[in-house]
């Protein structure tokens, strides 16, 4: 399968995956008294106490960390987002006309509604899109705290920061009730995420092993302003060759899954890593 199919792909994925949310958020969690998280969980906020259309408060929200993203991320992954935020926002629109609500016992539908709208967002974050700013947000908040003290930091810590104050703000401005079923929402849907998208929010290490390191070094440093560890490694059938440990976030990963393809005969693995000691 070529670049440009590949491309197609994972741009379709990113469609189907924010239409899935839409639906969740429209069909069964507005309804049950229960709201998305993050940046959707603001203009869900802004759109009840306002009456704005919530479409139209969902783009004004996400607009000023989509322009981030994109001067952090690149290019690619502003595509990607908008994408993203324009699927999701046609898709609540269109849901808002649809006549279809899940109208069963509260927990049972936002258990059911998180466990879809997890699943949508999973999607989205497994082929390189985004449609929840805060995620941008503690990516830029990481990429800053990286550039002054040289060390690497998973993004957990200010997505639960980020979140508790989004349900601070259910609590405090709509009721305790809508605030307990969009906690409910977090827990089902970020457990979903993390199963399908393997931690997202923690740090990746990407063990490179190639012959020639320099121009996949090179490129890191430029695209990611990121360094590598260098090791010397020998291969079983391919010899002597160069072991690269690098850590990134998720959101980088996309950027160097591209640096690895232009550099043919290079064989690259991810995990997710826990914690780094210093």
């Amino acid at each position: 399968m070529n670049r440009g199919m590949k491309r197609i792909i994972s741009y379709l994925m990113i469609i189907i995956g924010a239409l899935v949310a839409s639906f969740s958020v429209i069909c069964i969690l507005i309804p049950n008294d229960a709201i998305d998280y993050g940046t959707a969980g603001i203009a869900i906020i802004i759109s009840k106490l306002s009456g704005w259309n919530l479409s139209i408060c969902v783009a004004i929200v996400f607009l000023p960390f989509w322009l981030m993203g994109i001067k952090i991320l690149g290019k690619d992954f502003g595509i990607r987002a908008l994408i993203g935020l324009v699927s999701y926002s046609l898709g609540l629109y269109f849901f808002e006309r649809v006549p279809f609500e899940l109208n069963t016992e509260h927990f049972l539908a936002v258990a059911f509604g998180g466990a879809i709208l997890g699943a949508g967002l999973a999607l989205i974050l497994k082929f390189g899109g985004c449609i929840d700013g805060s995620e941008i947000f503690a990516n830029i908040i990481i990429s800053e705290m990286t550039k002054r003290t040289g060390k690497n930091y998973g993004m957990t810590s200010i997505l639960l920061i980020f979140n508790a104050c989004v349900y601070m703000a259910v609590f405090l401005l709509i009721n305790t009730n809508a605030a307990l079923m969009s906690l409910l929402v977090y827990v089902v849907a970020t457990f979903v995420i993390d199963n399908v998208t393997d931690h997202f929010e923690a740090i990746k290490q990407v063990t490179i092993i190639t012959k020639n390191p320099e121009n996949i070094v090179e490129e890191i440093k430029t695209e990611l302003n990121k360094t590598c560890t260098i090791m010397d490694s020998y291969g079983v059938i391919a010899g002597e060759n160069k072991t690269l440990i690098c850590y990134i976030n998720y959101f980088e990963l996309q950027k160097m899954k591209e640096i690895i393809a232009r550099n043919k005969g290079s064989f690259c693995t991810v995990s997710t890593i826990d914690e780094i000691l210093r």
